[in-house]
């Protein structure tokens, strides 16, 4: 449910690639300096290791937030803060420029005050981990050169940025239990990768639900998608299949994919008892 045939990432696009390296590159070496390793330095702001080696590489967009705790935590002296108006700017003119044939979605994606999306394939890019994502980019066929890998990346965790946006918007996701037990990218890439979910789905603002694979009844045959409401309170429903992208705007379509979702979800898993499952996978119950 993803979009994985873009030619460049926005930062590229934009050329702002560039001051997030830059930024990143400034951020390792304060952390350095101050004797912190990554993990160490992830505790103290609030983040994870993986999403500060990101940070570091310049692949992910640092929010104002983090840039405020970091510059405190790693005694920038108003150094790192000073870059938050350039990091705005840049994030707005990333969210421009995705290729036409996703446009339409990715402005719906940014503005969106409530995200629902059904998933039986893979993790929903939102909430992927950097090492997830890569390993998904990885095995596509045909194969994908290195730096097309990490362009791609880079955008799919650029696109994360709207789960850290306030006010926030509503976000619920139900995911088939089959897309949980897929080890994609190994056991260390999987173990992560539940982590993230846990986290996330311990947010206030995201919902997370397991459909169990022993279920009877199916009503997602055919196939994942994402549900958008807009400011105007208007939906708008997203498929893509086999690469093919469709933005679905009709009244009436839409409504039979939002009934759907609402019977998909009321025979999944509670949020609760889905968060319980995955502890179990990760052998913490």
């Amino acid at each position: 449910m993803d979009q994985e045939r873009r030619p460049e990432s926005p930062g590229e696009a934009e050329g702002t690639s560039e001051l997030f390296s830059a930024l990143g590159k400034q951020i390792k070496l304060l952390r350095e300096r101050a004797g912190l390793t990554q993990r160490e330095f992830g505790m103290l702001v609030g983040y994870g290791e993986a999403q500060i080696s990101a940070i570091e590489r310049g692949v992910r967009i640092p929010q104002p937030e983090f840039l405020d705790a970091a510059d405190e935590v790693l005694n920038a002296g108003g150094l790192l803060k000073a870059a938050k108006e350039d990091v705005r700017k840049a994030q707005s003119k990333a969210r421009t420029r995705h290729p036409e044939w996703y446009r339409d979605y990715a402005r719906l994606e940014a503005e969106a005050i409530e995200l629902h999306h059904y998933g039986c394939q893979a993790v929903h890019g939102l909430l992927q981990t950097e090492a997830y994502a890569r390993a998904l980019f990885t095995q596509r066929r045909p194969l994908l050169d290195e730096a097309t890998v990490d362009k791609r990346v880079a955008d799919r965790l650029a696109r994360q940025q709207v789960l850290q946006c306030w006010p926030a918007a509503t976000f619920s996701f139900v995911f088939e239990e089959v897309v949980l037990q897929r080890p994609i990218g190994g056991r260390a890439v999987h173990e992560e990768q539940l982590r993230q979910l846990l986290h996330m789905g311990r947010l206030r603002t995201v919902e997370l639900q397991v459909m169990p694979t022993d279920r009877e009844d199916c009503p997602g045959v055919d196939g994942p998608f994402n549900l958008l409401t807009t400011r105007a309170n208007r939906q708008v429903a997203y498929t893509e299949i086999q690469g093919h992208p469709r933005l679905i705007t009709d009244p009436n379509e839409v409504r039979l994919i939002t009934t759907r979702y609402g019977i998909i979800r009321a025979q999944a898993l509670t949020p609760r008892e889905s968060l319980s499952l995955i502890e179990k996978m990760l052998g913490e119950r």
